[in-house]
């Protein structure tokens, strides 16, 4: 049973993220996996896991980022888009863009709250966050449970959210764990 208000959103905790000989690796990932489980655990059934896959043919500006990163040209099913840990009974919702929220997470998490965590800080979670903070959905982000590119890089995506303040509040996982 859940204690917890709202809907937790767990960004993209795939192996490509997670692999450390991967192009993509967020250096810190193993380490905010335990704190994400957690969160995981105490939201019970109110949690959406997020995917992200190539698309089958890319498409404008996707076109020249493939050309960089040819090796993630690979199927949805494919290994290196695996969710690192068993979904279980959670939703999972698969997208071919950075950003998570669209149409079909809100009908999922209706107005929120959202509480999110996650990879890439500066390149997922963000791009989930902010569209969801302008659609007016409360955003708390997880800055502990979240990794980025490089510790710099999370720490500036965390000061970028921070300024839509009092839309998205920047927390810790002990903060949302104590209600």
């Amino acid at each position: 049973m859940t204690h917890l208000p709202g809907w937790l959103v767990v960004v993209d905790m795939q192996r490509v993220f997670g692999d450390p000989g991967s192009p993509w690796t967020a250096p810190r990932f193993e380490e905010v996996r335990p704190r994400v489980r957690r969160l995981v655990e105490a939201y019970g059934e109110r949690v959406v896991l997020t995917r992200f896959v190539a698309p089958l043919e890319p498409a404008g500006a996707w076109v020249g980022y493939y050309e960089q990163y040819p090796f993630a040209l690979q199927p949805p099913d494919a290994p290196l888009y695996d969710l690192v840990d068993d979904p279980g009974t959670a939703r999972v919702l698969t997208a071919t863009t950075f950003g998570k929220w669209g149409p079909e997470l809100a009908d999922v998490v209706g107005g929120g709250p959202l509480t999110v965590a996650g990879v890439a800080t500066d390149c997922c979670v963000v791009s989930t966050v902010l569209p969801a903070a302008d659609a007016g959905v409360p955003v708390r982000v997880v800055a502990d449970a979240c990794a980025g590119s490089s510790d710099d890089d999370h720490r500036g995506a965390l000061r970028l959210m921070g300024l839509y303040a009092p839309l998205v509040e920047v927390t810790t996982t002990d903060a949302v764990l104590a209600g």
